[in-house]
């Protein structure tokens, strides 16, 4: 007679998802959040390079940008002989190296926009940061933010160990960052026969471009992003609407099998809640380890943001990249 199979308690707590579940703290931090965006522009109104020049003058709600000392480029060779830059920030000694990718809706953002964070993360896990200036949309739509992530880390799984003192072990990024590292993942696998990562960090990406029901459910505004901000950066880098249940474009929809271990990170108020959801669930059902981390009250790209749920999960990213390597 064959044994039972233990199954474990379904890791969703529904108190996570009630009202009473947020903490005064970060109902505090949102309310103060709203009314720093308020007179926010939508770059779609100002455009793409007005808005990307305020963010980089620190306009508007994003901590001003301070540049680390410790960061290096490095130029490797792109598709088309397109050169892809890689922001590079290391310990004496790194124990491996991360492929990290920011975020921004593929339309802004930048890799030296964000050096105290991967700094963090080099101080904290003892590993090298390897970040991407992918080409961003509207000006450079799919597949060009894919290629640059996809040449970089075909460059690092070669040349990591030899270059940077470590072996590429772990991928991850923030929103748009996430989306790619997926299709990154995804493409290493089936393209360059890699499987050498060991651990993802996968933060509320947006996995489904189609558009998830969270997506279709959210306020037009909403906290940073809102449901006519997501449709504007899926016209932006996917304009055709025929190809944004491609696999490559939403990996909500990919053969899922043979991927590292990862750590899903959300917050119950953004829009991709539900990317987070199904992506966890199908990365599980495809037989990979994985872990959700869901934050009551949180909205989109609170980890990047002075808020107080801010350390504790970016705490827990960094714990679950050091294991890569522990």
């Amino acid at each position: 007679m064959s044994q039972p199979i233990a199954v474990k308690s379904n890791p969703l707590d529904p108190a996570l998802f009630r009202p009473e579940a947020i903490s005064p703290e970060t109902r505090a931090a949102n309310e103060a959040f709203a009314q720093m965006t308020s007179a926010m522009p939508d770059w779609w109104v100002v455009g793409a390079q007005t808005f990307r020049e305020l963010r980089a003058k620190g306009d508007g709600p994003f901590p001003p940008i301070v540049k680390s000392e410790k960061a290096r480029t490095i130029l490797v060779e792109g598709k088309g002989g397109h050169k892809v830059a890689l922001r590079v920030i290391a310990p004496e000694r790194p124990r491996g190296v991360y492929l990290q990718i920011h975020g921004g809706g593929l339309v802004f953002g930048a890799a030296d926009q964000q050096d105290p964070a991967l700094e963090r993360i080099v101080q904290n896990t003892g590993l090298a940061c390897a970040s991407v200036e992918y080409r961003l949309a509207p000006e450079n739509p799919y597949p060009a933010a894919w290629d640059d992530c996809e040449s970089a880390a075909a460059w690092l799984a070669k040349n990591a160990r030899a270059e940077l003192g470590g072996e590429l072990v772990a991928i991850g990024g923030e929103s748009a960052g996430a989306t790619l590292a997926a299709a990154t993942l995804l493409r290493m696998r089936d393209r360059h026969g890699f499987t050498g990562f060991r651990r993802a960090i996968l933060s509320y990406g947006i996995f489904d471009s189609s558009m998830t029901p969270s997506q279709v459910s959210a306020p037009p505004k909403g906290l940073l992003v809102g449901r006519t901000g997501i449709m504007k950066f899926s016209d932006a880098y996917a304009p055709d609407a025929n190809k944004r249940r491609d696999p490559d474009i939403s990996p909500l929809y990919a053969d899922l099998k043979n991927l590292p271990p990862a750590l899903f990170t959300v917050g119950t108020i953004d829009p991709l809640l539900d990317d987070t959801l199904f992506m966890y669930a199908r990365w599980i059902a495809a037989g990979n380890e994985a872990e959700l981390a869901i934050y009551p009250g949180a909205p989109h790209a609170f980890n990047l943001f002075p808020m107080p749920l801010a350390v504790p999960a970016n705490a827990r990213c960094d714990a679950f990249l050091k294991s890569a390597v522990s």
